[in-house]
């Protein structure tokens, strides 16, 4: 797993990028290559199953390339080997894995999409998507959890 560890202060709205005015208090060492489902993995938030299914989730949005790109591609135009769509030209890989990525948010549901997406695809914290979503404060790590179980279930992990 790629390291990219930066010092942040403590305060009480969480770790601050500067130094502010005042004593000095207590620092945190953040990743900040680590994605925030790895996390809650890493710290015992989520189970295993769970965190395959985000991840299968976050790989099928990179695969259907729904994330923003730059104008022009410069990625080969054939590829060939690896992954479970082999004998699919590169067109129809993207295709399979946004029909995938659309059927594992549908199976989460319209209400629980939302943390999904956010926190798997988007990388947000799970403080910062409360916040957009306008949810209180420690509530979206259950749902979180209610939305990969489901996608677990879509995925057909055990």
């Amino acid at each position: 797993m790629q390291r990219e560890l930066v010092e942040r202060e403590l305060t009480p709205e969480g770790p601050r990028r500067s130094g502010g005015v005042g004593r000095r208090r207590r620092s945190v060492t953040v990743n900040l290559a680590e994605s925030p489902l790895g996390w809650l993995h890493a710290h015992g938030h989520l189970e295993d199953r769970l965190f395959d299914a985000g991840e299968r989730l976050r790989a099928d949005y990179e695969r259907a390339q729904l994330g923003p790109s730059v104008t022009m591609r410069w990625d080969a135009v054939r590829v060939r080997g690896g992954g479970g769509d082999q004998g699919l030209t590169p067109t129809e890989r993207q295709i399979a894995a946004r029909a995938r990525f659309d059927g594992a948010l549908a199976a989460a549901g319209k209400g629980l999409a939302d943390i999904l997406w956010r926190v798997v695809c988007a990388g947000e914290t799970l403080p910062m998507a409360e916040k957009a979503l306008s949810w209180p404060a420690r509530s979206g790590k259950l749902v979180l959890k209610l939305a990969l179980d489901r996608v677990a279930e879509f995925y057909r992990i055990g």
